[in-house]
C-alpha cells in the first residue's frame, strides 16, 4: 500500500520560512517523479512544484519561483519543499503527489498518488 504523509506545516509570519516534506512508503520512490499542489480556501488545487526522480529536473509556478525549491532524498524516501520570503497568498493546505512515471509532471491528473496534505498559514 503507497502512503504519502506529509509534515512541517503551520503558521508563520509574512516574509518568514517553512519546509514542508513528504515521507512515502510502498513507492518505488527513486523512479517516482514528485509533486507538489495547493488549494486555498474556495479556490482549485493548483500547481507548485514538481522534480523528476533523479532530481536533475524541476519545475516551479511562477507565484512562488525565486521563494520555493523543491528537493528529495532517494534514500530516504522523502521529497521536500522550502518555502522562503512567504506571502499571505501562500496560505493553503500543500499536497504532495506521486507518480509512477520519473518524469516531472506540472498536471494533478498525472499524479497517482496524494497525501492528506498539510495546512500552510501565513499571517500579515
Amino acid at each position: 500500500q503507497v502512503q504519502l504523509v506529509e509534515s512541517g506545516g503551520g503558521l508563520v509570519q509574512a516574509g518568514g520560512s517553512l519546509r514542508v516534506s513528504c515521507v512515502t512508503s510502498g513507492l518505488a520512490f527513486s523512479t517516482s517523479a514528485m509533486g507538489w499542489f495547493r488549494q486555498a480556501p474556495g479556490k482549485d488545487r493548483e500547481f507548485v512544484a514538481t522534480i523528476e526522480a533523479f532530481g536533475e529536473f524541476r519545475s516551479l509556478a511562477d507565484s512562488v519561483k525565486g521563494r520555493f525549491s523543491v528537493s528529495r532524498d532517494n534514500a530516504k524516501n522523502t521529497a521536500h519543499l522550502q518555502m522562503n520570503w512567504l506571502k499571505p497568498e501562500d496560505t493553503a493546505v500543500y499536497y504532495c503527489a506521486a507518480r509512477r512515471s520519473a518524469y516531472a509532471n506540472i498536471y494533478e491528473r498525472n499524479y497517482d498518488y496524494w497525501g492528506q496534505g498539510t495546512q500552510v498559514t501565513v499571517s500579515s
